[in-house]
């Protein structure tokens, strides 16, 4: 991960290790694999529970720009709960003033898009998803909307944003 650069002191001796902490290093965190982490999945209702389903998140983080993908699969024992659906987000997101959008995506029955947002200082992110196949508006993704959830309904969300810090 890349991180502040030190500040350098005229007359200052130069050693190995500092210029491969300095330049090395940090140059080569953004070519390194990114970071894996596991999302958190609620709701603002009664809480989902992924039992036997999988959810694995990835993240790059480059000084306070974060790019993260989140993928989830429901499975035979999951249950789903009630409300609007939110994942955590990897690192908190900054108090910009304004909101991050990314893409969603549902794989059930049908195939959906929309958008994740992420609000100024957030700790996760909502989709938000075509309300039904003839209203195509968008609202907060839940255990019906867009569609009924099923075991094997794929959810994928990918977004950019500035981390707090």
């Amino acid at each position: 991960m890349t991180f502040t650069p030190r500040t350098w002191v005229v007359g200052e001796v130069v050693s190995a290790a500092v210029m491969n902490q300095e330049i090395r290093d940090q140059f080569n965190s953004m070519f390194a694999a990114w970071t894996a982490y596991t999302p958190t999945w609620t709701s603002t209702g009664t809480a989902p529970v992924l039992n036997n389903g999988t959810i694995l998140g990835r993240y790059m983080k480059i000084g306070r720009t974060v790019i993260c993908h989140i993928n989830m699969t429901t499975g035979s024992l999951t249950t789903y709960g009630t409300g609007n659906y939110n994942w955590s987000l990897p690192v908190q997101a900054a108090n910009a003033g304004a909101s991050y959008v990314g893409t969603a995506h549902l794989l059930g029955t049908d195939r959906w898009v929309g958008e994740i947002v992420i609000s100024p200082n957030a700790l996760n992110c909502s989709a938000f998803l075509p309300i039904t196949s003839t209203n195509t508006r968008t609202d907060f993704m839940t255990a019906t909307r867009p569609e009924t959830l099923a075991a094997n309904a794929q959810v994928r969300l990918t977004f950019v944003y500035e981390a707090a810090s």
